[in-house]
């Protein structure tokens, strides 16, 4: 009886292991995550859902490091997320990330690692409502603005009796061909020498600010016009561009800028000597120099 009794308790006390052993396998098991591996996950987690992701927001705290990235906020009345706009990825920008734009931004979202921070990485920047076009020529003409460019002071006065003109233009459009036909017909004596350049797309502005170079280093003309048919602001917007400002600002040679139609203003217009509404206008007031002078010499030979 003692040994069948044994047994039975025997039998109960494994029982009883084994359920126990059960309950303990039942219990979900901790894992313990580092603070690198956790924020690893959390990062892969927002790059696999949003890459190519639209935002769009108020521009704050933005500072420009000097390696180039640009670093600000996105906010609206509820919320905000940080942003890093890369140099690399700047390319082709006109305007210039400033607080208080309201813009769109396209990039993807990851994790700063080393402070735990969620942000935008940026790929592209556009403005809401104006144009980033017309956005990046009101930013420059008022930088230029505030530096003096356009200050009337600086203003080079044109030559009265200039007999050797520079032209800066395309070869192959209406501009030069007003300008010559202008020149040649009331100035047969003019020394006139014409430097070929593309007025609009790639290269441009590279070509525009060597000319104007060309004739400061040779010093072989009295006066230069840059001259430039009417278009859209896309197609004027190799005159907008800040070198082009510059070299013209720097140039020791008067400058008239004849560019568009009359309605139309470039930067190049601004910061010249003379602004004149179209290229037959600028050949006109390169003419008129030398006719008062002739019209003031006959006056006094009355």
């Amino acid at each position: 009886m003692l040994a069948a009794g044994y047994t039975a308790l025997q039998s109960e006390d494994a029982q009883k292991s084994i359920m126990s052993q059960l309950i303990f396998n039942l219990q979900p098991t901790r894992q313990i995550l580092t603070v690198g591996e956790l924020t690893a996950r959390i990062r892969d987690l927002l790059v696999r859902n949003f890459t190519d992701t639209f935002v769009q927001g108020e521009i704050s705290n933005c500072r420009e490091a000097q390696s180039g990235h640009i670093y600000f906020t996105l906010k609206d009345d509820r919320a905000q997320v940080r942003c890093v706009f890369f140099k690399q990825q700047q390319r082709g920008i006109k305007f210039r990330p400033e607080d208080g734009l309201q813009v769109t931004v396209r990039g993807t979202i990851s994790v700063y690692e080393q402070r735990g921070e969620y942000q935008i990485y940026v790929e592209s920047i556009e403005p809401v409502g104006l144009g980033a076009l017309q956005l990046a020529f009101d930013q420059l003409k008022k930088r230029l603005e505030a530096e003096g460019l356009f200050d009337a002071r600086r203003k080079k006065p044109l030559p009265l009796l200039p007999s050797r003109i520079g032209l800066i233009t395309s070869p192959r459009g209406a501009a030069v061909r007003d300008v010559v036909r202008i020149l040649t017909r009331r100035f047969p004596n003019v020394h006139l020498t014409v430097f070929p350049v593309r007025v609009q797309g790639e290269g441009a502005t590279q070509e525009i600010v060597k000319a104007v170079k060309f004739f400061n280093a040779m010093k072989s003309v009295d006066v230069l016009i840059l001259a430039r048919g009417g278009g859209s602001l896309e197609d004027l917007w190799a005159f907008n561009e800040e070198i082009v400002a510059r070299a013209i600002a720097d140039s020791e040679i008067p400058t008239i800028s004849g560019i568009g139609h009359e309605s139309d203003f470039t930067i190049a217009d601004f910061v010249a000597d003379v602004r004149a509404s179209t290229p037959s206008a600028a050949a006109e007031l390169v003419v008129q120099t030398r006719r008062e002078f002739d019209k003031h010499i006959a006056d006094l030979h009355g």
